[in-house]
């Protein structure tokens, strides 16, 4: 095993009905603090472990596409449970079905699954404290500047299939 499959998380919604596996370590961690995610979250960041979508094993029951609007205008599918409604994981337009933003908030262990960095963080809530030692931009940012180059790898290969 690799060092990205060499690592699985389960998660899902609070009435349980939708379950699943993540089959490998995500490609990257952003807790974003832009004003959509804290309105969509109704908190103060959204924090999303970017996965390839086949590397999220469905355990249990089928979640519920959501289109919402997003800032770029090209909108946003939240996938949540039918019954509870807690998102589980999303798709943007730019990467389409192929790469899941899994809310970590829905892991089993969030814990595990800490932010690679924070983003949008002009408009970040005052009382919020960004730890030291991990990145944060003003807005978004170059991901060749802060992603390892494995997963800069893994995200260029689920992109051109």
């Amino acid at each position: 095993m690799t060092a990205d499959t060499d690592f699985t998380a389960e998660g899902g919604c609070t009435c349980r009905q939708v379950r699943y596996r993540m089959t490998s370590r995500p490609m990257f961690v952003h807790c974003c603090h832009c004003r959509w995610c804290q309105r969509e979250t109704g908190t103060a960041f959204a924090l999303n472990a970017m996965i390839e979508a086949d590397r999220v094993e469905l355990l249990a029951g089928r979640p519920e596409c959501v289109v919402t609007p997003s800032e770029s205008g090209k909108g946003q599918k939240i996938w949540r449970c039918p019954a509870c409604r807690v998102a589980v994981w999303s798709n943007y337009a730019g990467a389409g079905d192929k790469i899941r933003f899994v809310r970590v908030g829905s892991l089993d262990e969030p814990d595990r699954l800490p932010p690679d960095i924070h983003i949008f963080t002009a408009s970040k809530q005052p009382w919020v404290v960004l730890p030291a030692g991990t990145p944060a931009v003003e807005e978004f940012y170059q991901r060749s500047k802060y992603w390892p180059a494995g997963s800069l790898k893994r995200r260029e290969a689920v992109l051109a299939g």
